[in-house]
Parts: C-alpha cells; structure tokens; sequence
C-alpha cells in the first residue's frame, strides 16, 4: 500500500463502522432502538470522519476521537428516526430487505421509537456544546421540511405545460429538492459535526458542509438509480410524488401522471442516462470542494477526494454501473 495513503477507504469504512457500532451498543439501552439502528449503512459517520481527520490531520488523542464517534450516534439516530417515521408515510412494507418497523410493531409504537431516538440523539448533541446541538436540530428542521414539501406535493407542482422526466422539467426539479432536503442535508450536518469535533472554524466549516452535501446528493440518486433498474420504484421519490396524486384524485392531472408512468417505461434509457450524468456531476463538485486550499494537505484529503465516487459506486455496484 502506499505509504502516502496509511489507510484505504475500505479499511476506512470497515474501521469507522466497527467503532460506530461499539458506541451505539454503549451508548443506547432500548434494544429495538439499537436493532433498527444495527442495519445502517454508517455512509454518514464515514464522511463526518473524513471531515474529523482532515481537520486533525489524524494527530488527535484518543479521547477527541472517542468523543467525536459519540457524535456520529446522534446523525445515525436522527437519519434512522426519519427513516421509521419514512416506512409510514410512504407505506413502504420492507426496509433493507425486512419488514418496516411499523409493519412488526404498529404505528404508534413507530411512531414513539422514532421520536425517542431523536430525543435521545438531542441528548448527545446537546452534551457536545452549543454548535453540536443547534446543528442537530436545524438539520432535522431541514429533513423535517424536506419530508413536508413531499407530502404536500400536489398538482400545482406539474402544472408547467410539460410532463417530461428532465432536469430541467419541474417534477424532477421538486424531487432534486426533496432529496436534498431529506438526504443531502444530513450529509453536509454530518461533514460540518466532523469539523466542529476537530475544533476547526471559519471557512473550512463551510466547504466541508458543502461537501457533504454534494456527496448525499450523488449518493441518493445512486440510490434511486438503483431502484429504478431493480424496477422498485415505489421506493424512488419520484414515484410516491406521483401515487400521491393519484390518491389525490385530482381532475384534469390523471392522464399527466398515466403519461409519466409510461414515459419511465418507454424512457428508461433516458432517464438512466440522466441519473448518471446527475451522479457524476455532484461527485465533481463534492471532489471540487476537497481539493480546496482551506483543507490541509494529508492522507486522509486524498481519502476525502475519493469517497464520493467510492460511496456511489458502491451503490450503483448492484446494477453493474461505475462513474
């Protein structure tokens, strides 16, 4: 291995998920809350790390370090909330491949499990200072809004004389908003708590947020992409957007939503095509903001540089797809 790169980004991501999950089983008492939380992914504590070391340059002691992977419990337990809060909203029956919590428990057991961990997240984020705990709840103020829009989507939001699945159309343009309201901004949080734990401030503060943001943007379309070509759609927001008007019943819009059904049929080429052009864009702009002058030069800005497309990748592996 290179001696400039101590670490690559899988033994990265294998380090920082096994210290992620330590600290979960440590942290966290109610069971159920540590089961739903036991499938994560960790994508998000694996940039707010990167944004740790970068900051640190990997010189910190083992007590900021612990401390800063405590912070990584609260981001996993406000994403996980916002996804058992999701499963009922979008009457989604499995989540990664199992039944939804609410499915196995009930709704308002989903519904209480998810504001417990959000308390118990608030908690965390509370204990690590002022800039932790305001960054914990605008963020989920953000996912929170992000969640609104989508469910208040309804046939205004079509009205713009075209149905086409562009990026320029206006569905796809309510559905990059959504996204990155719910996943994006997570993302950026994640990054931005990272600094804050490595103490840095000013600038670098921003580009890291920023750079975040573009990987959950990449990331999530990764995550659709897949979905459409695994012909799971009900599982992309596009799809929920338009079942929402339907269940609307609203007059006068029902030909337009049978007409962009058929579109994703007859077009999947295309909007495969888009998705990829889309992934690949927000990768270079994530890339763009790693290589800033404001990032100091060590291994883990090369790390920081690579993780977006290695995190889509990931993703879009199932589909045999590489950006």
């Amino acid at each position: 291995m290179n001696k400039l790169h101590p670490e690559n980004l899988d033994n990265f991501f294998d380090v920082t998920k096994t210290d992620v999950n330590k600290m979960i089983e440590s942290m966290i008492d109610n069971k159920k809350i540590v089961k739903i939380l036991t499938a994560g992914k960790r994508l998000r504590p694996l940039v707010a790390k990167l944004s740790f070391k970068v900051c640190t340059g990997g010189k910190e002691t083992p007590y900021q370090y612990q401390r800063f992977i405590e912070s990584t419990v609260a981001i996993e337990l406000a994403h996980t909330a916002s996804l058992v809060h999701d499963d009922i909203i979008d009457k989604d029956k499995e989540r990664r491949g199992k039944p939804s919590f609410y499915i196995k428990e009930g709704i308002p057991k989903a519904l209480l499990i998810g504001h417990q961990m959000l308390s118990t997240g608030f908690n965390i984020a509370l204990s690590h200072g002022e800039k932790i705990a305001k960054l914990y709840v605008d963020t989920w103020d953000e996912v929170l809004n992000g969640e609104l829009k989508e469910v208040d989507y309804d046939s205004t939001s079509i009205h713009d004389g075209t149905n086409e699945l562009t990026s320029k159309s206006k569905i796809f343009k309510e559905y990059y908003k959504i996204i990155n309201m719910k996943t994006a901004s997570l993302f950026s949080s994640a990054c931005k708590a990272g600094a804050i734990e490595a103490e840095a401030k000013g600038e670098i503060l921003v580009i890291l947020a920023n750079y975040g943001r573009e990987t959950g943007l990449a990331y999530q379309l990764a995550d659709d992409l897949v979905d459409l070509e695994n012909g799971e759609m009900i599982d992309s927001v596009i799809i929920p957007l338009l079942t929402r008007l339907e269940n609307k019943k609203v007059d006068n819009n029902s030909l337009k939503i049978k007409s962009i059904r058929s579109k994703i049929a007859k077009n999947s080429t295309k909007i495969k095509e888009l998705y990829i052009d889309e992934i690949k864009r927000h990768v270079k702009k994530a890339e763009f903001y790693s290589k800033s002058e404001m990032i100091p030069d060590s291994p883990y800005k090369y790390l920081l540089s690579n993780a977006p497309s290695y995190i889509s990748n990931r993703m879009l592996k199932e589909i045999n797809i590489t950006i």
